[in-house]
């Protein structure tokens, strides 16, 4: 049985375009679909040409956008007393060794983001089996593992974006919030598209970029133009 469309459903449809748009042209048709009363999220959809088998081609970071996200992320800091102090200060929620394992242990998850001094993983590592399956693991990867736990907490608290290729190879992140001016949320999505250009693994063959689309939460997605993918 089809799925009945709703009235802003099919009023969205017919202002979807037909084609890719260049960055500030799909924001501005983005802009242009009749949303929900609240504020609608704003995410990327890269779809690239990675083979995840191979080790290299994981791809795993995270940047900070121009313009933020529109939203604050609750950091928790696996650290010295002696850094501690300061973690808390750059706006981590909590901030310890041994006594912050145990509560998370416990059951306590109230956090988004949980990073890491590099001396501190031999305690956080006790938490793999709790914090891995939800993809809070500290890594190097995406700069939750450094020694400037204080700086990381601040980006991170502040909204820094992570992504992380799926199984199919794709990346999904979030670039801003519908009700962000039309330049900042092009910059944020241009921003992005260049992270992933620069991280591209050396042993991709073929297209690498193969597609690149913007959506709302309850909105279409408007297929972005992308041209600089080309065959190696």
């Amino acid at each position: 049985m089809a799925t009945k469309l709703s009235k802003r459903s099919k009023a969205n449809e017919a202002l979807k375009p037909a084609g890719a748009l260049p960055a500030p042209e799909a924001i501005a048709a983005l802009k242009q679909f009749k949303g929900p009363k609240f504020d609608q999220t704003v995410e990327v959809a890269m779809f690239l040409g990675l083979d995840t088998r191979q080790a290299d081609q994981n791809l795993r970071g995270s940047v900070s956008l121009p313009h933020g996200i529109g939203k604050a992320k609750r950091v928790v800091a696996f650290c010295g007393s002696d850094v501690a102090k300061d973690a808390l200060a750059a706006g981590a929620v909590k901030a310890g060794g041994e006594e912050l394992v145990a509560e998370i242990d416990a059951g306590w998850m109230e956090f988004d983001v949980a990073v890491a001094s590099p001396d501190m993983m031999r305690v956080a590592s006790k938490l793999g089996k709790v914090l891995g399956p939800k993809g809070l693991m500290p890594s190097p990867k995406n700069g939750t593992v450094t020694a400037k736990v204080a700086d990381a907490v601040r980006e991170f608290a502040a909204g820094k974006v992570e992504y992380r290729a799926d199984k199919a190879g794709n990346v999904h992140a979030v670039i801003g919030k519908m009700s962000f001016a039309e330049k900042a949320l092009v910059e944020n999505l241009e921003h992005f598209i260049q992270t992933i250009e620069k991280v591209k693994p050396a042993t991709v063959k073929g297209v690498y970029i193969k597609k690149v689309a913007v959506s709302g939460a309850m909105t279409p997605g408007v297929q972005v133009a992308y041209t600089s993918a080309t065959p190696v």
